[in-house]
């Protein structure tokens, strides 16, 4: 497998792990320290700035997310690696809202995703 594949890889596992609603295998992939932007965060969350550090913090966001959408499902549409990045365009789908297109930027590190910044309007 080479470090390109491997970096696809850990992204088709991070959206498996996310259309199962499943915390604890999309925690997995992520380093203990990582960090997530979204514009989202930065709406609900005003006093984050949009930026959350440790797996708390995400535990704490995405379970709230999953508690809230119940029907949340992202469609992949491209994933683009390039060195220790991986770039993912897909649709967030969620019942009686419109469809968004977003693009996230994974960096992985050693295996693990130590940064995502998540870009939507």
């Amino acid at each position: 497998m080479t470090h390109l594949d491997e970096l696809s890889n850990i992204a088709q596992n991070w959206f498996a792990a996310f259309n199962e609603h499943d915390i604890e295998k999309l925690l997995l992939l992520y380093d203990d320290e990582a960090s997530h932007y979204s514009p989202k965060l930065k709406v609900r969350h005003p006093e984050t700035h949009g930026l959350i550090k440790g797996k708390t913090a995400l535990r704490t966001w995405w379970q709230d997310a999953f508690l809230r959408l119940p029907t949340l499902k992202y469609e992949l549409i491209r994933l683009t690696p390039y060195e220790d990045r991986i770039f993912m365009e897909y649709i967030r789908h969620v019942s009686g809202e419109e469809d968004l297109a977003v693009g996230e930027m994974l960096e992985i590190q050693q295996g693990k995703i130590i940064h995502s910044k998540v870009f939507h309007q």
